[in-house]
C-alpha cells in the first residue's frame, strides 16, 4: 500500500489487512485497519468508500482531515485540529458521517460518538473528554462544510453504556442518563457553534436549554450539563439552526465497534458469531458474576438476560425527541397478542368424496374432507376452464369456508348464507342427480353439501333468471361523445296537456 507519513495517533497500534466487502457477494478489497477492530469494521470502511482498490484507514482519514486542518490553521482557530481528529478516530471515540469521509458537500454532515469509549474500566465517565470531542467535531464539520446550517451530532451503542453502568434499559434511571448525556452533548455543541458564529457572517439562531431530569446516576454529569447550558445561554446565539441528530449511519457505527445503533436496545445477548455480546459481558460484570456463576444461575432456571419489552424502545424515543432535531422513525407499537384460536385439525388420513358436475355447461370438481366421525371439515373447488382470477377467488373462498368449519362454524350457517347466490355460470346441473338446477357455482356447492351431509332434499328449487340487460330508455340511448353520434329517436308523447287558447 506504499509508504507515507501517518499521524502519530496511529503509531503503536497494530494494523492488519482484512478482506473488506460491501456485501457478501461483492468483490473483496484490501482494508488496512487496527487488528483489534476486526473484519466488521473493514466491511464498514469498504462500504463508506466504495470503488477503491485498497484502503488504509489512516490514509483515508487524512484525506478528509487535511483540508479541514488547513482551514483551521488559516483561520487561526486551531493549529492541532487535525491531530485531534486523528486521535478521536484512532481511539474509536468518534467518526464523521460517510459524506465527510467521501469529501462530499451533499446532505447534512454529521459526527457519531461511541459513548462506551468514554467510560473507563472503573465505570467513570470522561465528561470533560466528551465535551472536548463534541466541540472538536462541530468545528471540523463547520470548516468542512461552511454552508451547512444543520448538523447531525449523535451517539451510538447507548445499550452498552447502560449495561456497563448496571442499569436496566427499560428503567427511569436509564432514560434519565440518556437525556442527560444528550443535553450535555447539545450544550457543548451550542458553545462551539456560538464561538464559530463570531467568525462568520451567519445570521445566528437563539440558544435554548433543554429541561433536565431531577437526578442522574452518572457522577458529575448533571453539574457539567448545567454549567455547559449556562455558558451556551450567555453566548445567546449560535451559527447553526440545529445540531443534534441521529442519522442512518450503520457503517459509521460499525466502524466504531457499536453492536446496537444509536439509542436502541439489544434484542439478543448473542452477537452475529453466536458468542456473548459485549453488552452481555458488561451486564454480568456489573452484577459481579463470573462465567461459571452465570452458568450455574442459568442451569438453575434463573433468567439473566430478560428480554426488553417492545414499548421500552418507544419510551426512550419519546424522552429524547424533544432534544434532538433529527430522529429515526419512531419504533412501531407492539402488535397485540394473537388470540388463541380453537381450530380442530383434521386427521392426516381422512375420508370424503369428489363430485364432478357441470353448471350451465361449466365443469367443476367438488372434493370434501371429513373428520373421523364423518363431519365435514374442508372443501376444495377445482374449476375446469375458467380464468385464473376466477379460479384463484374460488380457491380462496374454499379455504375460508374450510377454516370456518374447522373452527366450529355450522354447515347450516354456510348453506343459509350461500344458497341462491346468483352469478354466472348458472343453469342446469349435469352429473349430479341430487341437484338439477343452480343459480351459481357456489349455490350448487352448498346444495350438494346440504344433501350429502345434512340430508336436506327439501331446499327450494333454483330458478335461474335471464341475464341482466341494459335498459332501453332515452338515457341509455344517449350518445357516447365524441365517437358516437346521436340516433334520431321518436318524440315522446307529453304526459300532460297544455292549454293553448280558450277561444
Amino acid at each position: 500500500m506504499g509508504t507515507y507519513k501517518t499521524d502519530k495517533s496511529w503509531h503503536g497500534i497494530k494494523q492488519t489487512v482484512f478482506a473488506g466487502r460491501v456485501d457478501p457477494d461483492a468483490t473483496a478489497v484490501e482494508v488496512k485497519i487496527p487488528a483489534a477492530w476486526g473484519a466488521v469494521a473493514a466491511d464498514a470502511l469498504a462500504a463508506m468508500l466504495p470503488d477503491r482498490g485498497a484502503l488504509d484507514i489512516a490514509l483515508a482519514a487524512q484525506a478528509w482531515i487535511a483540508p479541514i486542518a488547513a482551514r483551521a490553521e488559516t483561520a487561526g482557530i486551531s493549529s492541532d485540529l487535525g491531530a485531534q481528529l486523528h486521535a478521536l478516530l484512532a481511539a474509536r471515540l468518534g467518526s464523521p458521517s460517510a459524506n465527510v469521509w467521501q469529501n462530499k458537500m451533499l446532505g447534512q454532515p454529521g459526527f457519531v460518538f461511541n459513548l462506551s469509549a468514554f467510560l473507563d474500566a472503573a465505570g467513570v465517565f470522561d465528561i470533560a473528554g466528551l465535551g472536548d470531542a463534541v466541540r472538536i467535531a462541530v468545528t471540523a464539520l463547520t470548516l468542512g462544510t461552511p454552508s451547512a446550517h444543520r448538523l447531525n451530532i449523535g451517539f451510538t451503542d447507548l445499550n452498552l453504556v447502560l449495561a456497563r453502568l448496571g442499569l436496566d434499559y427499560d428503567s427511569v434511571q436509564a432514560r434519565d442518563v440518556a437525556v442527560m448525556v444528550t443535553a450535555f452533548i447539545g450544550a457543548q455543541a451550542d458553545i462551539a457553534s456560538a464561538r464559530l458564529l463570531a467568525r462568520g457572517a451567519a445570521p445566528g439562531y437563539p440558544v435554548t436549554a433543554a429541561a433536565l431530569p431531577a437526578e442522574c446516576l452518572v457522577l458529575g454529569l448533571k453539574e457539567a450539563t448545567v454549567a455547559a447550558q449556562q455558558e451556551a445561554l450567555v453566548a445567546g446565539t449560535r451559527r447553526h439552526e440545529t445540531l443534534l441528530g441521529f442519522a442512518e449511519t450503520p457503517e459509521v457505527e460499525a466502524l466504531l465497534g457499536a453492536e446496537v445503533c444509536n439509542f436502541a436496545p439489544a434484542l439478543s445477548p448473542l452477537n452475529a458469531e453466536g458468542q456473548l455480546s459485549h453488552w452481555a459481558h458488561a451486564l454480568l460484570a456489573a452484577q459481579g458474576l463470573s462465567a461459571q456463576a452465570a452458568l450455574v444461575k442459568m442451569l438453575g432456571g434463573e433468567p439473566l438476560f430478560t428480554p426488553v419489552r417492545p414499548a421500552a424502545h418507544a419510551a426512550m424515543f419519546d424522552v429524547l425527541e424533544p432534544l434532538v432535531a433529527r430522529m429515526p422513525a419512531r419504533p412501531a407499537a407492539p402488535m397485540p397478542a394473537r388470540r388463541q384460536s380453537n381450530r380442530e385439525t383434521l386427521p392426516a388420513r381422512r375420508s370424503g368424496y369428489t363430485q364432478k358436475a357441470s353448471v350451465g355447461g361449466h365443469k367443476l370438481f367438488l372434493s370434501t374432507g371429513e373428520y373421523s366421525n364423518g363431519r365435514l371439515g374442508e372443501i376444495f373447488i377445482a374449476l375446469h376452464k375458467e380464468g385464473s382470477a376466477f379460479r384463484g377467488l374460488m380457491d380462496a373462498f374454499a379455504i375460508a369456508v374450510s377454516l370456518g368449519l374447522q373452527h366450529g362454524v355450522n354447515l347450516e350457517d354456510y348453506i343459509e348464507a350461500f344458497t341462491f347466490t346468483r352469478f354466472g355460470p348458472a343453469g342446469a346441473v349435469e352429473g349430479d342427480p341430487a341437484v338439477l338446477q343452480a343459480t351459481s357455482m357456489i349455490d350448487y356447492v352448498f346444495r350438494n353439501l346440504a344433501v350429502n351431509y345434512l340430508g336436506q332434499t327439501n331446499l327450494a328449487p333454483a330458478t335461474p333468471e335471464a341475464a341482466d340487460t341494459v335498459g332501453d330508455g332515452a338515457a341509455d340511448r344517449a350518445p357516447l361523445l365524441p365517437l358516437d353520434l346521436p340516433v334520431p329517436a321518436p318524440r315522446e308523447r307529453r304526459k300532460s296537456l297544455k292549454l293553448v287558447s280558450n277561444a
